[in-house]
C-alpha cells in the first residue's frame, strides 16, 4: 500500500471516528445515553467506541477482549468464559452490531414477529457483504433461507464458477450448489459473500487465503504458527510447478493436525479453502503436478530472487544454474 493510500485511509478513519463520537455526544446531551437516561433514576447505559487495528484473529471473542484491554490480540484459554470473566475480568457478553440491531427490532415488534421472518431454524434476516466479480457489490439484507443463486442474480453476477461464503474460513460453493440456502440448516455465515467468475483460478484463490491465514496467525500456539507456514509452503510449491501426489497427502495431514491441536478457530479452519477447492476444482491442482513422485520444493535460484530485486541486479551473473553444481544440485 502506498503512503498516499495510507494517508487517505487514515483520514477516512478519523472522519468516521469523529462522526461516531459526535453522534454519541448528541445522544448524551439529549439524555439518551449515560446516567439517568430519560430522567429515570438509576437507568444507566453508555457506548464507547474503540478503533481496532484490523487483526483477523481479533474476531475471536476473547482475543477481542484482550485487544480492548490494550494487550496483544491473542485468544484466551477457556474456561473461564467471558460470560463470567470477560472485559477487565467482569462478566461480559460479546455480540456484533447486527445482533444488537436485531434485538432492538425484537424489543419493538416482539419475538413472534421476528420469528415469522426467515426459516424454522433460522429466524430473522442476515446482512451479506457481497464482493468480487459482480456488477453491484455492497451490503444486502435477506431473510434467512435465501439461495446463493438469488443473491448472485441480485448483485449482477454472471458466469460465476464459485462463491466463498463466510470468508476464508467458510465454505466454497461450486456452480452446481447455487440452489443451497443461507441459514443454519444449510450454510451458516458471518456475512461475507465473495464471488468468483470463470476468469479466476481457484487454486490461486485458495493459495491467497492460505497466505492470509499464515500472516494473520497470532503465533500463540505452535500447531497454527508452524502449520500455517507449512501449508503456505506446500501451496507455493504447487504454484511453482513442483507438485506431486505426496503434497496432497501432506495437506490432509496438516488439516488433521490443525483441527485437533490449534488453540482457536483460525487454525481449525486454515485448511478449509484448500480442501474445498481440491474437492470441487481438482483440475486446477492437477495441472500443477508435473510428476507422480516426490519433487523437492527448494530452488536455489528462485530463493535468490528477492536478493536480486533488492540489489537491482538481474544479469546472468546474478542467476544460479543447477547444471553448474552437477545433477544433484
Amino acid at each position: 500500500m502506498s503512503c498516499r493510500v495510507i494517508r487517505k485511509a487514515h483520514a477516512r478513519t478519523q472522519l468516521i471516528e469523529g462522526t461516531e463520537k459526535s453522534v454519541l455526544a448528541r445522544r448524551r446531551a439529549d439524555g439518551l445515553l449515560g446516567n439517568n437516561i430519560l430522567q429515570q433514576a438509576g437507568f444507566q447505559f453508555d457506548i464507547e467506541i474503540h478503533l481496532g487495528m484490523g487483526a483477523y484473529v481479533c474476531g475471536e471473542e476473547s482475543a477481542l477482549l484482550e485487544s480492548l484491554e490494550g494487550k496483544r490480540g491473542t485468544p484466551r484459554n477457556r474456561p473461564p468464559f467471558p460470560v463470567t470473566n470477560g472485559y477487565l475480568d467482569q462478566p461480559t457478553i460479546v455480540n456484533n452490531v447486527e445482533t444488537y440491531a436485531a434485538a432492538a427490532l425484537i424489543a419493538l415488534n416482539g419475538g413472534d414477529w421476528y420469528a415469522s421472518i426467515g426459516t424454522k431454524h433460522s429466524a430473522g434476516t442476515k446482512i451479506l457483504s457481497v464482493s468480487g466479480d459482480c456488477a453491484r457489490p455492497g451490503l444486502y439484507e435477506y431473510p434467512f433461507g435465501v439461495t446463493i443463486r438469488q443473491v448472485l442474480e441480485d448483485c449482477g453476477a454472471t458466469e460465476t464458477q464459485a462463491v466463498q461464503v463466510s470468508g476464508p474460513s467458510g465454505i466454497c460453493v461450486a456452480a452446481d450448489e447455487f440452489d443451497r440456502e443461507i441459514g443454519f440448516e444449510d450454510i451458516p455465515t458471518a456475512g461475507a459473500f465473495m464471488v468468483f467468475d470463470h476468469r479466476r483460478d481457484m487454486f490461486e484463490v485458495a493459495r491467497n487465503f492460505v497466505h492470509f491465514f499464515q500472516h494473520e496467525s497470532c503465533g500463540f500456539c505452535t500447531p497454527c504458527r508452524v502449520g500455517t507456514s507449512l501449508l503456505k509452503n506446500l501451496m507455493d510449491k504447487l504454484h511453482n510447478d513442483c507438485g506431486s501426489p505426496y503434497d496432497f497427502a501432506e495437506i490432509e495431514k496438516l488439516n488433521q493436525l490443525l483441527q485437533s491441536m490449534s488453540h482457536c478457530g483460525l487454525g481449525h479452519t486454515a485448511c478449509n479453502p484448500v480442501l474445498d477447492t481440491i474437492a470441487k476444482f481438482r483440475p486446477a491442482y492437477e495441472k500443477r503436478m508435473q510428476r507422480l513422485d516426490f519433487v523437492p520444493a527448494f530452488d536455489l535460484d528462485r530463493a535468490l530472487a528477492q536478493a536480486r530485486q533488492m540489489t537491482g541486479r538481474d544479469d546472468p551473473g546474478a542467476h544460479i544454474v543447477a547444471a553448474e553444481f552437477g545433477e544433484d544440485a
